[in-house]
């Protein structure tokens, strides 16, 4: 898996408001994200990379995303492999800002 230098488009801030997700919106992601699993309350994605350098740029580019949006992930890295829970901790569950991260990751990835 390979990770492309991230467009002006997808690196754009744009404010957003904080929306709790509802349960239709949760169990849509299945469909809309189908990469990501729910998991003890969270929006979790696993991903396999060539080597750590690939690992880490990919974490690198999440960062500047995850800055710009003033929401970040929770992670873990070990060499090639990079876990990823997203959950919104100021609501307590799902957000608005939990899907757009994760959809920008995938726009990332593709």
């Amino acid at each position: 898996m390979s990770a492309e230098p991230m467009s002006a488009e997808l690196m754009a801030a744009e404010p957003m408001p904080t929306q709790p997700l509802n349960p239709e919106q949760i169990a849509a992601f299945g469909t809309t994200l189908p990469q990501w699993q729910l998991v003890d309350g969270k929006l979790h994605r696993e991903l396999v990379f060539a080597d750590f350098v690939a690992a880490f740029g990919f974490m690198s580019q999440v960062a500047l995303l995850a800055e710009a949006m003033g929401h970040h992930p929770e992670w873990r890295n070990v060499w090639n492999r990079v876990s990823i829970d997203l959950i919104t901790h100021d609501i307590g569950g799902l957000s608005s800002l939990d899907l757009a991260l994760a959809q920008k990751i995938e726009r990332l990835l593709s």
